[in-house]
């Protein structure tokens, strides 16, 4: 059971509306108005654009998350140094008192 992508679901209701424009008169005996039309082509520019939109967030996104893996290395070398320094200079009693 495939799932198709935003973007092909989109792209086939713009296929849809050219198709339904361009044979208006037949689909319309159907029921299928200028209006009904016209509603279709809205919603797959609105869909589009938001797919457009949610992209860039999950670019945005795996930038950050590039960012914060960088920082957290950083932070766990020094905190590995620190942990070593408090082992090597404090009684053991006294560690919990760095965590």
């Amino acid at each position: 059971m495939s799932k198709n992508s935003y973007a092909s679901e989109i792209n086939a209701a713009k296929l849809m509306v050219a198709g339904l424009k361009a044979k208006s008169d037949r689909v319309a005996k159907r029921g299928i108005s200028g209006d009904f039309t016209s509603k279709l082509d809205t919603l797959q520019s609105d869909a589009r654009s938001l797919d457009n939109e949610q992209e860039a967030l999950k670019s945005r996104l795996k930038e950050k998350t590039a960012e914060l893996e960088k920082k957290m290395k950083e932070m766990k070398k020094m905190m590995s140094e620190a942990n070593k320094a408090v082992k090597l200079e404090m009684e053991k009693e006294s560690w919990k008192e760095f965590g």
